[in-house]
């Protein structure tokens, strides 16, 4: 009950949001959200860490930019096809990397996905080094204009609360069940007779898919899909984000997304603003090392909150005893 009332309140809050806060940022933290939670259904319930997530949401952002803006499709048919695209790649890199548990799996991950990325600097209709430029929002179902920034905003926060909704639906199922017991102990879960690499196929599939989602769904936010979308450093960063959230939880890699996309967008101006205050020019030097400041958010975060914010929010929350 406390869960439901916690979600109709982020429900309700993300839905007056655009009155307070510029609604292109607000999209950007809903597609990093996504993604994240994508990420997480992989690593906190699954237990499998992959580097290669980048793949996934440069790959359909690149797929919707060129669907849009060279061939001309609706922005449906481009969120579809960056979305199956991602679920596309997802099977193939799956089918290989599964057959490896741990660190290897990891590394798999990271040098397919690296592949991905040599292969995109090279074709001719992601636009190499400059990348997709000036990709059109379109019409929704022809009727809808989403060049009105508050218009997509609700479609984006539809995507982002479907997607969200199917994880935790997921994570919920007998499905979810079988995906804890493979990450809590693989060989027991083996022994039970559950066909384990089945399983650990279809959540990486699953979370490539919303991953591809995110991506296409960024790219008709900002108009554009570049190097960076499919770059490892994009792995690294919703890996970032789910530790820094709470891994393991629905809620954790959300407030982690929106933690690290705020500093990225706004800690410059937040310097400058302190820096202005306090006639002190380190502030606004200290603004603009964004990477600085999230590294050092990460290392406290690593040494004090281990199970991310969330988790330990959880954790340290009182729990209700029957009497």
């Amino acid at each position: 009950m406390n869960k439901t009332v916690g979600y109709g309140l982020a429900l309700a809050l993300a839905l007056a949001a655009p009155a307070v806060l510029y609604p292109v940022f607000l999209m950007k933290l809903l597609c990093f959200a996504l993604f994240a939670c994508a990420f997480n259904l992989l690593i906190g319930f699954t237990g499998l860490l992959s580097f290669g997530h980048a793949a996934f949401f440069g790959w359909a952002a690149y797929l919707t930019g060129y669907t849009l803006a060279t061939l001309g499709w609706p922005t449906e048919l481009g969120l579809l096809a960056g979305t199956a695209m991602g679920a596309v790649i997802g099977l193939g890199m799956g089918l290989l990397a599964i057959r490896r548990q741990g660190i290897y799996f990891t590394m798999i991950t990271l040098a397919l996905a690296q592949m991905l990325y040599f292969v995109a600097l090279q074709m001719k209709f992601t636009g190499g080094e400059d990348g997709l430029q000036g990709v059109p929002r379109g019409q929704l179902f022809g009727v809808l204009d989403l060049g009105n920034d508050l218009t997509l905003y609700y479609l984006v926060l539809a995507l982002a609360v479907a997607g969200f909704a199917l994880i935790v639906r997921t994570v919920h199922s007998p499905f979810g069940q079988v995906l804890k017991a493979i990450k809590e102990n693989e060989p027991r879960a083996i022994s039970l007779g559950y066909n384990v690499d089945r399983y650990k196929l279809l959540a990486f599939v699953l979370s490539a898919a919303l991953s591809g989602l995110a991506g296409a769904t960024k790219t008709v936010v900002l108009g554009f899909a570049t190097l960076t979308d499919v770059h490892w450093s994009m792995s690294g960063l919703v890996v970032l984000m789910t530790l820094v959230g709470g891994m393991g939880t629905l809620a954790g890699p959300i407030v982690g997304a929106v933690l690290v996309v705020a500093l990225e967008n706004r800690l410059g101006n937040f310097g400058d603003f302190l820096a202005q205050v306090t006639q002190l020019d380190w502030f606004r030097e200290i603004g603009q090392s964004v990477t600085m400041v999230i590294g050092l958010i990460f290392i406290v975060c690593v040494l004090a909150f281990r199970r991310g914010i969330v988790g330990e929010l959880v954790a340290r929350w009182p729990k209700r005893t029957p009497r």
